[in-house]
C-alpha cells in the first residue's frame, strides 16, 4: 500500500485536502470519490517520516511480536461484539483494554484514533499491514462493502486457526529431528575433540599402522585443532549469508523450489500449500472478491514464492477471458485433483463449495503425511546415529585389536 495526498472538494463545496492508503493512483481517485469528494489533484507522499515509521515498523515486529493466537482471540472478540450491535469505537476500545499484547494495544489505539478522524474501518486496518495480512485486510473490506462483516471474520477466524493448526503440526513432526540432530553434532565434536586423540596418541606410541576410520578422525582432529577460528567465522558468515539470502525474493524462490523437491518433505509442502490455495480462494470468493483480486491476495498470502510466481502467469491468463481452470492447467505445482476439481466447480457454479471441498481434502493429507514424515524420520535418524556411533567405534577398536594382538 502507498499513501497518497490529495486535494479535492466536499459536498458543500468546500476545499479539502487529506490522506489515503492505496494501491495504485486509480484505486486513490475511487477510494476519494466514493467519499463523496471531488478530487483535484492526488500525488504520492514522500519524505523521511515514512522511512521512520518504517524503521519503527521494523523494530517493533522484533521486539514485539505479535503471537497466531492473540491475533485469533481478537478477531473472535472483533466478531462476537459486531454481533452484539456494539458501535466501532467502542469495539476498538474495549479490546484494546482486554489484549494482553501492547503492540496490539498500540494499534488499536491508533485505529481507534484513525475511525473517530473519518477514515473506514478497512483503511485502518491497511495502515498497519505488518500484523494483519493483506487477506487480513481485504477480507475486513469485502465484509464492510457488503454488510457481511460477522461473516467473513467468521471465515477469516477459520483460515486462521487452519493455518496455526498446520504450522504446529509440521513444528511439532520437526522438533524431535531438530533436538536429535543438535545432540548428535554436539556428541560427534566432543568425541572427535577429547576421546579419538587420547586413543591416537596411544596406537601411535605402539606404532600401529593405523586402519583409514582413525585416519580420517585423524584428519578432522587436526582441520578442528588447527582452524577451528576459521571455521567458525566460515560457517557464521555461509548462516548470515544464506539468512539474507532467503529474505529476498530469489533466494525465497530457490529455498521453495528445492523443499518441494526434497523427498517426505516435498509433498508436504505442495500439500499445505494446495490446503492453503483451497481454503482462502473459497473465502474470497463467497465473500464477493473478483477473481483478479483473489489471485493478486493469494500470491501475497501463499507463502510460498515458487507458487507465487505462477500466480502472475494465471492473472495474465485470466485477463484474457480463459476461465480458471485453464490458467491452472498451465502453471507448475496445481494437482490434477485440484485442477479437475476447479474445472466441475466452473461448469456448475459452483466454485466455492468445490473449492472447500478441495481444502477439506488436503487438510486430510497434510495431517496424514505429517504422520508419516514423523514415523519416517525415526527410523533414519536410527541409521544415522548407528552409523555416527560405528564409525567411532571401528575408528577405536580396529586399532585395539591389533594392539592386543601384538601384545600377545
Amino acid at each position: 500500500m502507498t499513501t497518497y495526498i490529495y486535494k479535492a472538494i466536499n459536498e458543500n463545496g468546500s476545499n479539502i485536502s487529506g490522506e489515503v492508503d492505496a494501491v495504485s493512483e486509480e484505486q486513490a481517485l475511487e477510494i476519494i470519490s466514493n467519499r463523496g469528494y471531488i478530487p483535484e489533484s492526488v500525488r504520492k507522499k514522500t519524505g523521511s517520516a515514512r522511512a521512520d515509521l518504517g524503521f519503527v515498523s521494523n523494530l517493533s515486529n522484533i521486539l514485539m511480536p505479535v503471537n497466531p493466537r492473540d491475533l485469533i482471540l481478537l478477531t473472535k472478540q472483533f466478531k462476537t461484539m459486531i454481533q452484539a450491535g456494539i458501535s466501532m469505537l467502542q469495539i476498538l476500545s474495549v479490546m484494546e483494554v482486554q489484549t494482553e499484547n501492547k503492540r496490539l494495544k498500540a494499534i488499536l489505539a491508533g485505529m481507534t484514533e484513525d475511525i473517530r478522524e473519518g477514515d473506514s474501518l478497512s483503511r485502518a486496518f491497511f495502515r498497519h499491514e505488518r500484523v494483519f495480512t493483506p487477506l487480513y485486510c481485504t477480507m475486513i473490506k469485502a465484509g464492510e462493502s457488503s454488510g457481511s462483516l460477522p461473516d467473513v471474520l467468521e471465515r477469516l477466524i477459520y483460515i486462521l486457526e487452519h493455518e496455526h493448526k498446520v504450522k504446529s503440526d509440521i513444528k511439532a513432526a520437526m522438533r524431535y529431528p531438530a533436538i536429535v540432530m543438535c545432540f548428535l553434532g554436539v556428541a560427534f565434536i566432543i568425541l572427535l575433540t577429547f576421546v579419538i586423540p587420547k586413543f591416537i596418541a596411544i596406537f601411535e606410541k605402539a606404532g600401529i599402522d593405523l586402519p583409514l576410520p582413525t585416519k580420517i578422525c585423524m584428519v578432522l582432529y587436526n582441520i578442528l585443532h588447527d582452524y577451528w577460528l576459521i571455521l567458525i567465522v566460515s560457517a557464521a558468515a555461509i548462516f548470515i549469508f544464506f539468512l539474507q539470502f532467503f529474505r529476498t525474493r530469489t533466494g525465497k524462490y530457490y529455498r521453495d523450489f528445492v523443499l518441494m523437491r526434497m523427498p517426505l518433505v516435498g509433498h508436504l509442502i505442495v500439500k499445505s500449500a494446495m490446503s492453503r490455495f483451497a481454503s482462502i480462494f473459497s473465502i474470497l470468493q463467497s465473500s464477493g472478491v473478483t477473481v483478479l483480486e483473489s489471485m493478486e491476495i493469494l500470491s501475497e498470502t501463499i507463502s510460498n514464492e515458487a507458487i507465487t510466481r505462477e500466480f502472475a502467469k494465471i492473472k495474465d491468463l485470466l485477463t484474457e477471458g480463459r476461465g480458471i481452470s485453464q490458467p491452472l492447467r498451465q502453471a507448475k505445482y496445481f494437482t490434477p485433483m485440484v485442477i479437475n476439481m476447479v474445472a466441475i466447480g466452473e461448469e456448475a457454479g459452483s466454485l466455492d463449495d468445490m473449492l472447500r471441498e478441495i481444502a477439506v481434502h488436503y487438510d486430510a493429507e497434510v495431517e496424514f503425511s505429517t504422520k508419516q514424515l514423523s514415523e519416517a524420520v525415526g527410523p533414519i535418524l536410527t541409521v544415522g546415529l548407528a552409523a555416527v556411533v560405528g564409525f567411532f567405534a571401528l575408528a577405536i577398536f580396529l586399532p585395539m585389536w591389533d594392539l592386543t594382538k601384538m601384545v600377545g
